[in-house]
């Protein structure tokens, strides 16, 4: 069976050959030795997809009477440390935390939230959302309710809800009708009518959409984005912004979250292992053309320059090579 967390353009394969026992056996005398063996956790680890990590988890329980990440988290530290926990989590649990993180504490990051509410299809959020509410016991649309207001909550939770069309087949009336409706919503009125906006961002598949967006064009003799700029302000001008990127080219979208998070003065850890992790078995190969098309250097050497230790070499192995 296909799994929806899997696509065709990931840096990481199935192993060939693979043997859930004998890897639980490596990483657990990696472990228990005398100072950790990095190096076996780190191949190990990055050379097995996310299905066969779960299964490592299993032998691991099973054989030793422990939850491997546990053990991980018992010997290693740092941001090191929360990488190789995220590399042993199922994927859907892992966008779960990672939503949790996003709301917890002092503020929100709702770079975070809009990133991942975005770029996640419909199949996949309807999964988050259960393991959303399997571990932490409060239902995802609840949490975002109150960390959020506005018509940027109302947006998110329309996505959280994961009702965004899949399907790839395009209509063209239906696009010329969303973007007449869109520019009567905002260019074409005195203030903005933004659950317009909301409603067709967030539901319709991102062919449709990038349709839309050219129809719109025809219409206004504008950019969507430009509208959108224009007439909209805050998390919920950036969360519509993200969606239209995303439509129009998502691994571009990641490339530039990536850029943004290995620029500068400190490294975003947060950003850089959740885009890593949870794009290494759909479209990673993608995000790293873009950001080299972008930027004018590869991916695999902003980690390099940015990042050190066991923490480095993971990523690399994870970016799977230099472009």
């Amino acid at each position: 069976m296909a799994s929806i967390w899997v696509g065709h353009r990931g840096t990481i394969r199935d192993y060939p050959g693979f043997s859930p026992s004998v890897d639980a056996e490596a990483i657990r005398k990696a472990i228990r030795g005398i100072g950790t063996d990095e190096k076996t956790l780190i191949s190990v680890l990055t050379g097995r997809t996310n299905a066969q990590r779960q299964l490592i988890v299993q032998a691991y329980q099973a054989a030793y009477g422990k939850e491997l990440k546990d053990d991980l988290k018992g010997d290693l530290s740092g941001h090191f440390k929360e990488l190789m926990v995220a590399l042993v989590t199922p994927p859907a649990v892992f966008d779960a935390k990672q939503l949790k993180k996003s709301m917890k504490g002092a503020g929100t990051s709702e770079h975070a939230l809009i990133e991942i509410l975005t770029t996640r299809t419909s199949r996949q959020m309807k999964e988050i959302a259960q393991a959303y509410y399997t571990v932490y016991k409060k239902s995802l649309g609840d949490d975002i309710s109150s960390e959020t207001s506005g018509d940027f909550r109302k947006a998110l939770l329309t996505l959280a809800d994961g009702r965004r069309d899949e399907s790839l087949k395009v209509d063209e009336q239906l696009a010329k009708k969303d973007a007449q409706t869109l520019y009567n919503a905002g260019e074409n009125r005195w203030g903005t009518d933004e659950d317009k906006f909301t409603e067709i961002l967030c539901l319709r598949s991102f062919p449709q959409l990038k349709l839309t967006f050219d129809e719109y064009r025809n219409i206004s003799q504008k950019d969507i984005e430009d509208s959108i700029k224009g007439e909209l302000s805050g998390h919920f001008e950036d969360l519509l912004l993200a969606i239209v990127h995303c439509a129009r080219n998502m691994p571009a979208f990641l490339a530039e979250r990536l850029h943004q998070a290995l620029k500068g003065a400190g490294t975003d850890e947060f950003t850089l292992n959740r885009i890593m992790v949870s794009r290494s078995e759909i479209d990673l190969l993608d995000i790293r053309a873009e950001f080299k098309k972008h930027y004018g250097y590869s991916l695999y050497s902003a980690i390099k320059s940015d990042t050190s230790g066991d923490y480095e070499i993971t990523l690399l192995k994870i970016c799977g090579g230099d472009d």
